[in-house]
């Protein structure tokens, strides 16, 4: 079948949310995911959806003229596949009609799976968040490419 991508909305919270807990070992809360949904003007959220199954999502907010990559993950079962990459795309096309000059993200050091698909997509090294993962105290790498 075929993996399309559209704009969450609050029917896929529940859904979202429970791929956010298998996903992270320090998962946003079910309120935060209600809240980017309902009140928080910036964030826009998409879902990789195949069959009428959600399988993964990636959350952007986009400010002024720089879109910062929230969180992005795919369940378990669906990885493998491509639809990270999908995902990641999708949000650039996004941020690029909603006129966004640049994009960015936080990933762990150790991540080197996810680095390789940002190098991909024309992300570049913008420096160390020392300590930032509160979970172990793992560093982030900071990432940007311009759109």
């Amino acid at each position: 079948m075929v993996v399309q991508y559209r704009k969450m909305t609050v029917a896929d919270v529940e859904t979202v949310y429970a791929i956010e807990v298998a996903s992270f070992p320090v998962p946003w809360t079910l309120d935060s995911f209600y809240y980017e949904m309902s009140e928080n003007q910036f964030a826009y959220y998409t879902v990789a959806e195949e069959n009428g199954e959600i399988l993964g999502f990636c959350g952007s907010w986009m400010v002024v003229d720089a879109a910062q990559i929230t969180n992005v993950a795919v369940i378990e079962s669906a990885r493998g596949r491509k639809i990270g990459e999908g995902l990641m795309r999708e949000a650039m096309r996004v941020a690029r009609e909603a006129n966004m000059e640049t994009m960015s993200l936080e990933v762990r050091v150790s991540n080197v799976v996810a680095q390789n698909l940002y190098y991909k997509l024309g992300f570049q090294d913008g420096g160390l968040r020392k300590g930032y993962y509160t979970d172990n105290q793992e560093d982030a790498l900071v990432m940007w490419v311009k759109l």
